[in-house]
């Protein structure tokens, strides 16, 4: 017997989309004001974890809308309430969780060795 929701969450799936793509936004906006302070407070007792704090706000808006956009896609595909969200929460964490510590450590790398360390077209 299969599965069909009776009233598929057609509407979650477009919030989620959307809080991701405005957390997006705002996280890029928010990076590039990062990036351009960077060589007029170039002191060697700042952090660079603490420009990371500025990015947590709109990453977790991105990871809360990437949960929410799978776990109701998986939902309308057929999944169970319950297992989509058993199913798209994990991954979302998991994934995001990643893409964190990625971009915390390319942080630190740019902000140890500059910009020019990541021109991949010079390299050849």
């Amino acid at each position: 017997m299969y599965y069909f929701p009776v009233q598929p969450p057609y509407f979650l799936l477009l919030v989620g989309f959307l809080t991701a793509l405005t957390s997006g936004l705002a996280l890029s906006g928010t990076l590039k004001v990062i990036v351009q302070k960077w060589p007029s407070e170039r002191t060697e007792n700042t952090k660079p974890r603490s420009s990371l704090k500025q990015l947590l706000v709109p990453f977790i808006g991105i990871t809360a809308g990437t949960c929410l956009f799978l776990s109701s896609g998986l939902e309308i595909f057929g999944f169970p309430s319950s297992l989509a969200l058993g199913v798209g929460l994990p991954i979302s964490l998991f994934t995001c969780l990643l893409i964190w510590l990625q971009l915390g450590s390319m942080m630190t790398f740019i902000e140890r060795e500059g910009m020019r360390s990541l021109d991949l077209d010079s390299m050849s």
